[in-house]
């Protein structure tokens, strides 16, 4: 495989991520609610967030994202270093990157309707740019063992912060919504009117982007796995070590959940191994398939989206996809049950966005941050 080769499973693991997030898991729990408690099924449960401790599939969505977008950069690097960019140069992309994406989660709170006092400050978008950011920095600045080594520092540090509960709570539980650390700093820092709806506590907020910065890190030792030469380890077996490394992340995760809680809204440092275990153990799939075995002719539905993801992210903002969906499919709707006519909904909202994304890839339009 050509060293700067794109790695085609890459764009069509970020479209499986980003389908969920298109509508395809309320499309899920639609269909799922065809059945008498469907609604309360398993699968349908595993569409939704955790309300605090615990994992579902929905907690993935966000970390594999940053995970893969970690993965990228070992590949991108080595690419610039062979086209002679210069250090100087590279920092510059890095924090544009980082500073872009920033400023696109603000966008997407609210800042061009000028509501400055109250606008929510952190992001999804926000998170990914600086947790990548921090985490580029630390890859062309170390060596793999240093890597290691702050990594399990920043996870190490991060459970020990967070044993400390917050000062304006007295007697509260260091891991609860009201008494964490992580809320404490930012209603401190940001303050409460620039926090995630409640003013108490925000799920992507200042301290929680620390380890999440591992997870950045995490993707990057991917990456950089995945460019060892043929010669030196074929794809099956990288394919086998990843499995491997993934049961080792999750045994820790699951042990370490013991005494810190896998929690996505607080980024716990047994939430960041857990879902890196399922986002390599993801990868290492996609890969097989797709880049070892070269089954790749199935894809072209994941890549449309996953080459665009960010569009797909930010459109539904300023496009109605649910209008034209309306428009196409509005009569049928109306004549059909409630749950039916949902399902054909669903299923025409997410026509219309991947004809939307087609039609940006046809013309090789893509939007990169």
């Amino acid at each position: 495989m050509n060293e700067f080769k794109r790695l085609e499973s890459l764009d069509a693991l970020r479209g499986f991520d980003m389908l969920f997030i298109m509508g395809f898991a309320s499309l899920v729990v639609a269909v799922c609610s065809l059945f008498p408690n469907g609604s309360e099924c398993w699968l349908a449960t595993q569409m939704g967030h955790v309300s605090w401790n615990g994992l579902q599939h929905h907690d993935t969505i966000f970390p594999l994202f940053l995970f893969i977008a970690g993965i990228s950069f070992p590949f991108s690097y080595a690419k610039q270093c062979e086209k002679g960019v210069s250090r100087l140069a590279v920092y510059g992309k890095i924090f544009r990157r980082g500073i872009v994406l920033f400023l696109l989660g603000l966008v997407c709170n609210g800042l061009f309707r000028l509501h400055l006092d109250t606008i929510r400050i952190c992001s999804v978008l926000g998170r990914i740019g600086l947790a990548w950011m921090f985490a580029a920095l630390i890859y062309i600045n170390f060596k793999p063992r240093a890597r290691a080594i702050i990594a399990a520092v920043i996870l190490l540090g991060y459970w020990f912060l967070c044993t400390i509960p917050a000062p304006d709570v007295p007697g509260a539980d260091p891991l609860s919504k009201e008494g964490c650390l992580v809320g404490y700093i930012d209603r401190v820092i940001l303050g409460p009117d620039h926090l995630y709806s409640d003013g108490i506590f925000d799920p992507e907020g200042l301290l929680s982007t620390l380890p999440a910065i591992v997870t950045a890190m995490l993707g990057m030792f991917t990456g950089e796995f995945v460019r060892l030469p043929e010669q030196k380890l074929s794809g099956n077996r990288k394919t086998v070590y990843m499995f491997a490394a993934a049961a080792v992340m999750l045994a820790i995760g699951l042990v370490w959940n013991n005494w810190f809680p896998i929690n996505k809204k607080l980024w716990t440092s047994s939430f960041v191994l857990a879902v890196g275990s399922y986002s390599l153990a993801m990868f290492a799939l996609f890969y097989w398939i797709i880049d070892v075995k070269g089954w790749n002719k199935w894809t072209l539905f994941f890549k449309v989206i996953g080459m665009n993801s960010i569009t797909i992210f930010l459109a539904p903002r300023l496009i109605s996809f649910g209008q034209a969906t309306n428009f196409l499919m509005g009569g049928v709707i109306e004549l059909c049950p409630e749950q039916i006519g949902r399902i054909i909904y669903l299923v025409t909202y997410l026509g219309v966005s991947w004809l939307f994304l087609y039609f940006l890839y046809k013309k090789k339009i893509f939007l990169k941050v």
